[in-house]
């Protein structure tokens, strides 16, 4: 619980409006990507394990007997959200989308629905689709993946879009009422701290409800993976991404909640950084300087004021045996 009062984090948000805890149960429904399949791209971002797609397609199963084993596996909440997260989650028909998005909102402990998607997959059917949900009373979270607001580095990764597509999915959502979630990534190939904040200051000038932030990671089968073998791509040591990471958070106002602040991968999926191997890390490690230096809003003179007002001790940080 510690994050929770330096930064406003969905988990704390959650437990305030509902009161008591929700979890996501993350969700696959059997998606597949346009930047692809050759209807907007081929290869996909470089930054994609481009080779799970096929292995977890073959494992996919119904919508209820994932939400079945998932909840079989969650004993700390009784309520959920419904999280379609693997891959371009509207990239269907819209009848095929609201058939599967009912499945998993017939569920009476399922409270509302997050749907992980890019901007460029967001036509008016699909926005008005889960606006309707909204209008059910459901809380719906509309992601999207945009990871960097320079259009020189969106081109550089393969991302199939620029960032004036982002923008007016956004003003499209936002018309409709939907709360966006934005997914940012932090050292993508030639940026530095500097086209990082100017990403958040344009992001944040289109209208966001939230925000996920995390280093890049080099996996298994993705494009990078090749370049990073090469000796051609560095990746951020923990110490680096926490100074920039909670630079941002510290630019943020505080009524823009935090959906994640950093990531994890185990090896041998993970190549690279190795310490995003250990969960706790880099979530230590970003706590521990927003409690030393402030914490979300800090900078804009807006400070995150968190339900309680006491802060635990600082924070030990494991050390990575390994160096990247």
């Amino acid at each position: 619980m510690q994050l929770l009062q330096v930064v406003n984090m969905f988990g704390g948000d959650l437990l305030r409006r509902y009161g008591q805890k929700v979890f996501k149960l993350s969700l696959h429904g059997g998606f597949s990507c346009p930047n692809r399949d050759g209807t907007l791209g081929r290869g996909g971002c470089t930054f994609c394990n481009v080779a799970s797609f096929a292995d977890e397609q073959r494992q996919f199963h119904s919508i209820d007997e994932q939400l079945d084993a998932q909840l079989g596996r969650v004993d700390r909440a009784k309520r959920y959200l419904a999280y379609f997260q693997a891959y371009t989650s509207t990239y269907a028909e819209v009848e095929a989308l609201d058939r599967l998005y009912r499945q998993a909102l017939a569920r009476a402990d399922i409270v509302g629905i997050c749907v992980g998607t890019r901007p460029d997959c967001v036509p008016p059917r699909v926005l008005d689709l889960l606006a309707g949900y909204q209008r059910q009373g459901f809380e719906v979270w509309l992601e999207l993946g945009l990871q960097t607001a320079q259009d020189k580095t969106l081109h550089r990764i393969n991302r199939g879009h620029d960032f004036a597509c982002y923008q007016r999915a956004v003003t499209q959502a936002r018309q409709r009422g939907l709360q966006v979630c934005t997914h940012l990534i932090v050292g993508l190939p030639g940026e530095t701290a500097e086209h990082c904040r100017s990403t958040l200051e344009r992001v944040l000038a289109a209208g966001v409800d939230g925000l996920k932030l995390h280093p890049l990671l080099v996996v298994e089968g993705s494009i990078m993976a090749r370049a990073w073998r090469a000796g051609r791509l560095p990746t951020l040591s923990i110490e680096d991404y926490t100074v920039i990471a909670a630079d941002l958070i510290r630019h943020t106002p505080p009524e823009v909640v935090f959906h994640r602040i950093c990531a994890s991968a185990r090896p041998p999926t993970l190549l690279a950084p190795l310490w995003c191997a250990n969960h706790w890390t880099g979530m230590n490690a970003l706590y521990n300087n927003l409690l030393e230096r402030g914490g979300q809003g800090a900078a804009l003179g807006r400070a995150f004021q968190p339900a309680e007002a006491s802060f635990p001790a600082r924070l030990p940080v494991p050390k990575p045996h390994f160096t990247v």
